[in-house]
C-alpha cells in the first residue's frame, strides 16, 4: 500500500502551551494554555471536580483521593492547571488547598464567546441561558436558594 502523505507538516508542541508565562497575558495565548490543559483526562477531571467543590477548594489529598492518581502524578497536573490559570493553590497549615480559579474559567469561556454570533445576541441568548443552567446556581436552582 501507498501511504499518504500530508500536503503541510504541521508542528505542534501542546506541553509548550501549558507552559506560558504567567506575564504573558494575550487572550489568544492565554486560551490555548487553558485548552491544552484541559486537554488531558485526569487534569479535565481534577478541574471539574475543584468546580464542583468552588468556592471551598480541595486539600491535595483529597485530589487524589477523589481522582485515583499517585501524589507525584498528580501534583504535576496540579502545577499545568495552575500555569493555565485554570486553578489556584493556598498553603492552609501544613496542606495545601487547590481552589478552581473561576475567573481563569470565566475568561476562557468569554474569549471563546466573545466573536459568537457576529454580535447578533438574540442567537447568543441560548448559550446563556444553557450556561446558567448548567451550573445549577441560576435563578430558582437549589444551590441559589430558590
Amino acid at each position: 500500500m501507498e501511504s499518504i502523505q500530508p500536503a503541510i507538516a504541521v508542528e505542534v508542541q501542546p506541553a509548550t502551551l501549558a507552559h506560558v508565562p504567567a506575564d504573558d497575558t494575550r487572550p489568544d495565548v492565554r486560551a490555548l494554555a487553558a485548552l491544552a490543559a484541559l486537554g488531558q483526562p485526569t487534569r479535565l477531571a481534577v478541574f471539574r471536580l475543584l468546580v464542583r467543590h468552588a468556592p471551598d477548594g480541595l486539600a491535595a489529598g483529597a485530589v487524589a483521593a477523589a481522582v485515583g492518581g499517585p501524589h507525584n502524578t498528580l501534583s504535576t497536573h496540579l502545577a499545568v492547571l495552575a500555569r493555565a490559570g485554570l486553578v489556584r493553590a493556598t498553603r492552609n497549615g501544613r496542606s495545601i488547598v487547590y481552589r478552581a480559579d473561576l475567573d481563569g474559567m470565566r475568561a476562557l469561556v468569554s474569549f471563546l464567546l466573545a466573536d459568537c454570533c457576529g454580535g447578533r445576541p438574540e442567537v447568543c441568548g441560548p448559550i446563556g441561558d444553557l450556561l446558567a443552567a448548567d451550573c445549577g446556581c441560576g435563578p430558582g436552582s437549589a444551590a441559589a436558594g430558590g
